[in-house]
């Protein structure tokens, strides 16, 4: 399905950075009047996204963060966000609840379940050494008139 509208955003994974990327992407959905709820989701989501890329793909060194969004047809909005970082080894692990791979760094291992509570649709791609995908998708409820 073609997008109606669509931005590409990147940006240093810095923590400081982690609320910028949450605000712009509100901005950018923020043009199909979505409820309170739903941009608070669609934040949130993001933000813990773009945290896993800052923590855990680039394990203490400094990469670049990548994220696209695009609104489709119907009020559904599509939000990539995507790292070239050490990739995730197992997926199906690295999604389970209370799994982390930074311990030492007192994390819960929640974001992935987070993201799949507030999104309706969220699929994560990874290669090794090459990096990781996650896509969020969200379908925003019209308002009626």
């Amino acid at each position: 399905m073609k997008a109606i509208n669509s931005m590409k955003l990147q940006f240093e994974g810095r923590s400081v950075n982690e609320s910028f990327s949450r605000t712009a992407v509100a901005a950018f959905v923020a043009q199909l009047d979505p409820t309170i709820e739903e941009i608070s989701d669609i934040k949130t989501a993001v933000s813990e996204a773009v945290t896993n890329c800052i923590v855990h793909a680039y394990r203490h060194k400094l990469g670049v963060v990548y994220i696209t969004a695009n609104i489709l047809p119907d009020s559904h909005v599509v939000i990539k966000i995507r790292d070239k970082g050490c990739g995730i080894p197992d997926i199906p692990k690295a999604m389970e609840p209370m799994y982390t791979s930074a311990p030492e760094e007192e994390r819960a291992g929640l974001g992935f379940a987070v993201m799949q509570s507030l999104m309706d649709k969220v699929k994560v791609t990874s290669k090794e050494g090459k990096g990781t995908t996650v896509v969020l998708e969200r379908s925003i409820r019209c308002k009626e008139a």
